[in-house]
């Protein structure tokens, strides 16, 4: 089984999750921009935390044999905070690099008119980079949201097809895949979607334009989500070639239109191990030998 995990924040992950997932089939993935669990308090916090995404993740991730990209944006949670809106006018110089293969997330937290002022300016960046969009849908008063998100993706000028709306459930996935647009579903051990859900829901709509993620974060979560998700399909008669299609061709399929996936080191060989003399910026992963 080969995995593309297309939104995980492997930043608040360990070196044994990667070495799990790599164990597990993960062979790339995409780590979209996320707040930090507590609010930041100025604009040079986001500078570091892209240029962490561009430069030291990927490099830890290519470590152990995956393929890391990431998207970028100003979040929904924290579009409402004055102190960090103004590095939308920052994000340009970041959308331009290779690696970044979507704006995102973008999207609704709590249906905010400055939320939608951030969103509706983002996928304007959309459009004038040629990138896919990746959209959060709020947790809560999720049917409102993701009814006026397509709203907005259809007076963009942004093609349905250029845009994955996730955290997608039972409710609200009926009109996503009217629109066009691409179908996320993140599978989480006590919230959103779990994989048996998520099963069903493969079994009634099909295998088109879906794309399924672990979204493990620094909350409770599980990197392996996507290959429990995988053996539940197996489990349920879908053929590997079904699971290949869900977990790697659709994201490769989807990013791919950023024309920026790095997927060389996912293209099999031998396991992955780690170059004790590998540094970036002067750091390696390791700390040190042992005594």
């Amino acid at each position: 089984m080969r995995i593309f995990d297309p939104h995980i924040h492997m930043s608040s992950r360990t070196t044994t999750d990667y070495e799990q997932m790599y164990d597990a089939g993960v062979r790339a993935l995409v780590e979209p921009a996320f707040w930090l669990g507590q609010p930041r308090t100025n604009v040079g916090s986001f500078l570091d935390y892209f240029d962490s995404l561009v430069g030291w993740e990927r490099f830890r991730a290519a470590q152990f044999g995956i393929a890391h990209h990431c998207t970028i944006a100003l979040n929904p949670k924290e579009a409402n905070d004055p102190r960090c809106t103004e590095v939308i006018d920052l994000l340009p110089r970041y959308l331009a690099k290779d690696g970044v293969v979507a704006v995102g997330e973008v999207g609704f937290d709590s249906m905010t008119a400055e939320e939608e002022k951030a969103f509706v300016r983002q996928l304007e960046l959309a459009v004038e980079f040629e990138l896919p969009a990746m959209v959060h849908t709020p947790h809560r008063d999720k049917e409102a949201g993701t009814r006026r998100t397509l709203e907005l993706v259809a007076s963009s000028g942004l093609p349905a097809e250029m845009v994955v709306v996730d955290h997608l459930n039972e409710v609200t996935v009926g009109e996503v895949a009217d629109s066009g647009c691409w179908m996320g579903f993140s599978i989480y051990p006590d919230t959103k979607m779990d994989e048996h859900r998520m099963v069903r829901i493969l079994l009634e709509r099909g295998l088109d334009r879906v794309l399924v993620n672990s979204a493990a974060d620094w909350g409770r979560s599980d990197p392996l989500k996507t290959a429990r998700t995988g053996a539940a399909m197996l489990a349920a008669g879908f053929t590997d070639d079904d699971v290949d299609r869900v977990l790697w061709r659709n994201p490769v399929e989807f990013f791919g239109q950023s024309g920026r996936l790095l997927l060389d080191p996912a293209t099999g060989g031998p396991a992955a191990t780690v170059d004790d003399g590998a540094t970036f910026e002067g750091n390696s992963i390791l700390r040190g030998p042992r005594a």
